[in-house]
């Protein structure tokens, strides 16, 4: 390395929020978490709503937090992608942030697709077609007075770069996954908002990960007790942009599963792929770091189950602790009961009146499955029907690509989960190297460490240093079951 760095990494999860301070050197990358806090949207009236002032007092304790305990060279926010603010002609917030979990966007996705055809939307911006899409977001605000009073749209961790700093913008990977951008031709689909009715205007300018967007404002730097020529720099600011660039891989040759909320199962790829076969598959195609492409499809992840422990705990359930009900799920019968993971009926949070283990009971009793009933079983079918999913997407995402990934890497929080990991490794056929759990914070640090003078040339010299700083556990494929007789169960 050139020279010894210090950055502030803020990762943003839909559950959780991390400020981390990460420091490059000595031919290592090293994390240290200074500050945590909770994140979960807030019902107000029917709707769902992301307290983003609140997550933005939590970036500014957290960012304290690492310039008071050393050097600050840099910051760089990474968040989950699609949600966004607008903001008025003098840069205020109008209304709320809406959650993408908001039944706002219900039915919107289908009259879209009537109006403009699935077949064109995909061309153009090569996404996969979920409800809850910037795209549909917006179409579900027309009319209203935020939206007609909008001056700008800025995603998330653009919304609060623009809170340290002033400077307006959209980084690309982020804007990649709107359904609003142009993945042929690297610009914003203008013609689509037109067609729709949408003020095109509100698209800020694109950045690339690693383009700096400004030193922080003089008294953003004053409450942060940091020098005011300190850089905020737009990194990978989907999360799993940054997540991938820290993968710790030694060739192409690799599937990746970046495991928490959502599971983002696919390839990295150096263009992307808008065959009819990639749209009706449903994979999408978003921007990654240097240019790459994120082939990749979305899973409904370990959402289902922590929506599943929040539900058991309300009610008071004992036994119903992660640790306990991992060991408890190991010892059931595998395949016992798989589901189909991504139905939309377990999108929306879990609410007393209908709880998301009973969602699943439903699902499996709709479909001849047998009904699990204990938390443990549950557990496993959740499990089960994840590993499921991933072996369908791994094995999807090749043929489309034509490429033989010789190996899965899980990062992010499911990488701890050593049963899910090992079901991965059973289901696809392929050995499943896990870590490093702070994927996407590492990449946040990496691209940052690159932007101010670290010798990372490119990404490959970024995982190189990852491999050199931090142990992944390997699990070998296991014989024994029929995945692909339980992948024909949901099919």
């Amino acid at each position: 390395m050139s020279r010894h760095l210090r950055v502030a990494a803020v990762d943003l999860g839909a559950t959780s929020g991390r400020v981390m301070s990460g420091r490059i050197g000595g031919d290592r990358v090293e994390l240290d978490e200074l500050h945590r806090f909770p994140n979960a949207a807030v019902r107000v009236r029917g709707s769902l709503f992301w307290d983003v002032l609140g997550i933005h007092r939590e970036v500014l304790a957290g960012i304290r937090e690492v310039a008071r305990t050393g050097p600050l060279d840099g910051i760089g926010i990474d968040s989950w992608a699609i949600d966004h603010g607008l903001l008025d002609h003098d840069g205020q917030l109008l209304g709320q942030v809406f959650s993408h979990r908001d039944a706002r966007v219900e039915g919107v996705a289908e009259k879209v697709v009537a109006q403009l055809g699935a077949t064109r939307l995909y061309a153009t911006t090569g996404i996969q077609q979920l409800p809850f899409n910037t795209l549909y977001q917006l179409v579900a605000a027309r009319g209203t007075t935020v939206l007609d009073s909008a001056e700008t749209m800025l995603l998330l961790p653009d919304l609060l770069g623009y809170w340290l700093t002033g400077a307006i913008g959209a980084e690309r990977t982020n804007a990649s996954t709107t359904q609003l951008y142009d993945v042929r031709h690297g610009t914003w689909a203008v013609d689509l908002c037109q067609e729709l009715g949408l003020p095109e205007g509100i698209l800020p300018p694109l950045r690339d990960p690693g383009s700096l967007l400004g030193p922080l404002l003089p008294d953003v730097a004053e409450e942060l007790g940091a020098s005011a020529d300190v850089p905020v720099v737009a990194v990978g600011s989907h999360d799993t942009a940054s997540a991938v660039v820290a993968v710790p891989a030694e060739t192409r040759e690799f599937a990746y599963i970046s495991s928490g909320t959502w599971s983002l199962v696919g390839l990295e790829l150096d263009r992307p792929v808008l065959t009819e076969e990639a749209r009706l598959a449903d994979f999408t195609n978003e921007v990654g770091v240097d240019g790459t492409i994120r082939f990749l499809k979305n899973v409904m992840g370990l959402w289902v189950l922590s929506e599943s422990l929040r539900s058991w705990s309300e009610r008071g359930h004992q036994g119903a602790e992660l640790h306990s009900l991992l060991a408890a799920a190991a010892e059931l019968e595998p395949l016992r009961t798989v589901v189909d993971i991504n139905d939309p009926r377990l999108l929306f949070p879990s609410t007393s009146a209908d709880p998301m283990p009973e969602r699943i009971a439903a699902l499996a009793a709709e479909s001849g499955e047998a009904v699990p009933h204990s938390p443990a079983a549950v557990t496993r079918c959740i499990l089960d029907s994840l590993a499921v999913a991933y072996r369908r997407h791994v094995r999807t995402a090749a043929t489309l690509a034509g490429t033989s990934p010789e190996v899965v890497h899980v990062v992010g929080g499911g990488s701890q989960n050593e049963l899910l990991c090992q079901l991965t490794a059973d289901a696809c056929g392929l050995p499943v190297l896990a870590g490093p759990v702070e994927a996407a914070a590492l990449g946040n640090v990496l691209i940052q460490g690159r932007s101010l003078g670290a010798d990372l040339s490119d990404v490959p010299a970024m995982r190189d240093l990852v491999r050199r700083s931090y142990d992944v556990r390997r699990f070998e494929p296991r014989d024994g079951l029929d995945w692909a007789a339980a992948e024909a169960r949901i099919s």
